[in-house]
């Protein structure tokens, strides 16, 4: 399944929301991080202080090397979020963005995209 993704930026409440799904190449790594850079250009809050939601339920397991393109993509400081939940349904995938988001401190994972978007929006209940 090739990789497909969408990235938008909420400006009023701060929020990137990605959704991601399939197989992704190098290239589409290339172009996924392209987008994500042009998303964050359009929130109005400080540096570090977006939120990140993150839906990677339809996402296949990853070749290594993504998940350490990914890993690269999400260690860069001048876009980590304030939180980033994640929704995620399988074992291996979660702990394949686990490893790629080692780096991250406030984190949250769930199956259940409202429960995330809940926890994201209103603090670290």
């Amino acid at each position: 399944m090739p990789s497909e993704f969408a990235i938008a930026a909420d400006p009023l409440l701060g929020l990137i929301q990605i959704d991601m799904s399939g197989f992704f190449l190098e290239a589409d790594i290339h172009a996924f991080e392209e987008a994500r850079n042009k998303a964050h250009s359009q929130l109005r809050c400080g540096p570090n202080e977006h939120l990140t939601l993150v839906d990677i339920r339809s996402m296949q397991i990853q070749s290594q090397e993504a998940v350490a393109a990914f890993k690269c993509i999400l260690d860069n400081p001048a876009y980590k979020s304030k939180r980033i939940a994640i929704v995620v349904s399988h074992t291996l995938a979660r702990m394949q963005i686990q490893r790629a988001a080692v780096n991250r401190d406030v984190m949250y994972f769930s199956e259940d995209l409202l429960v995330a978007r809940n926890w994201l929006l209103n603090g670290c209940i």
